[in-house]
């Protein structure tokens, strides 16, 4: 029973060396295979072996606890009573060992797990945020593109502003010359106008002259 615990308690202290010591791939291989035993009938059976184990040590501190109080009442205890103390309390204390071992052994599994887990996330969460920066260096990118798109057509909406008022600038010089033209035009109808009423008069009157002449003569 002795040696099964000694055996039982290397080989715990080895799998918490491991869990607690990176050495190459034997970490995740022992996380791997601690994954197993907790899938199926394996956490049955554990809590069954640690049960017992503590159905055993409970009876080995009773039997410690006898051995005292029959020693305490004798004054003294024999050899056969001091080899079953020591050999109880040695099996008590490698069953607490281990027991108290495996405990720790589970925990350390435990938050072994999570803390893959939260590094799977962070490398996700790292993905995500070296995405989102890609995201917003491509934003920036086409901010400042359009920004200089915008600039272009200010530009070209400024030139088209400058061409329009000068086409307005010509439009209506060109309607003060055809204004002033039209003025001439109207001015020199007038005037020709005159000239005809003119004519008409200087016609009637020469037909007057003519009229008045013949009648001298006749």
């Amino acid at each position: 029973m002795i040696q099964l615990l000694f055996l039982v308690l290397f080989a715990e202290g080895i799998v918490a060396l491991l869990l607690l010591v990176k050495i190459g791939p034997l970490r995740e291989l022992v996380i791997k295979s601690l994954d197993q035993l907790k899938m199926g009938k394996g956490p049955a059976t554990v809590k069954t072996i640690a049960g017992t184990m503590s159905v055993i040590l409970l009876s080995s501190l009773m039997s410690i606890i006898k051995i005292q109080n029959k020693g305490a009442k004798l004054g003294t205890m024999s050899p056969m009573d001091q080899v079953l103390w020591r050999t109880h309390l040695l099996e008590a204390s490698l069953m607490g060992f281990t027991l108290f071992l495996g405990f720790i052994i589970d925990r350390m599994h435990h938050y072994l797990q999570k803390l893959v887990g939260l590094r799977s996330n962070m490398g996700a969460s790292k993905e995500e945020l070296e995405r989102l920066r890609k995201e917003k260096t491509q934003l920036k990118e086409k901010e400042e593109k359009a920004s200089k798109e915008l600039k272009l057509l200010q530009e070209e909406i400024s030139k088209l502003s400058e061409s329009l008022k000068k086409v307005k600038l010509e439009s209506e010089e060109k309607n003060r010359k055809v204004e002033t033209a039209e003025a001439h035009v109207a001015a020199l109808q007038k005037q020709a106008a005159d000239l005809l009423l003119e004519y008409d008069r200087l016609l009637e009157d020469n037909q007057n002259l003519q009229n008045q002449a013949l009648g001298y003569k006749g």
